[in-house]
């Protein structure tokens, strides 16, 4: 399952691409419009400039806006950047790989095979979920 700060985070960046191309929204007006609570909204703001996917601007007309296209912003990327690996164990993971310490083999563990093909049909699946596809027409 998501965590509610990857949650929080989609409907920020939902928020986000649903504004004309320049806007730039004030922390309260996302908070307010993507129904998010505001102190967990600034750290995930934070989080997602760190990420590269929003920047923002100081001053009295400041806050936040996309860097990255809504088109490129894949579910998959924001899962690993809050929630880390796609896969359920980390012998099966692409980006967060550890060998697991109980495996007498790992090229010969069925249970690792099975969670492989598992994350490859869900990486394949989040990777074509963009924000772009997410927002209501």
């Amino acid at each position: 399952m998501l965590s509610h700060k990857a949650k929080y985070a989609l409907k920020a960046l939902l928020y986000l691409a649903e504004q004309d191309e320049n806007h730039i929204s004030r922390t309260v007006e996302i908070a307010e419009g993507a129904n998010i609570p505001k102190k967990f909204l600034e750290q995930i703001l934070l989080d997602l400039k760190r990420g590269r996917f929003v920047s923002s601007k100081q001053g009295k007309f400041g806050g936040y806006y996309l860097i990255k296209s809504k088109n490129d912003i894949t579910l998959a990327e924001i899962h690993r950047l809050f929630d880390g690996a796609i896969a359920l164990l980390p012998c099966a993971s692409l980006n967060f790989y550890e060998p697991c310490s109980d495996c007498k083999t790992e090229s010969e563990c069925s249970l690792r095979h099975g969670l492989m093909l598992i994350r490859d049909k869900t990486l394949k699946a989040m990777e074509g979920i963009t924000i772009a596809s997410l927002v209501k027409k």
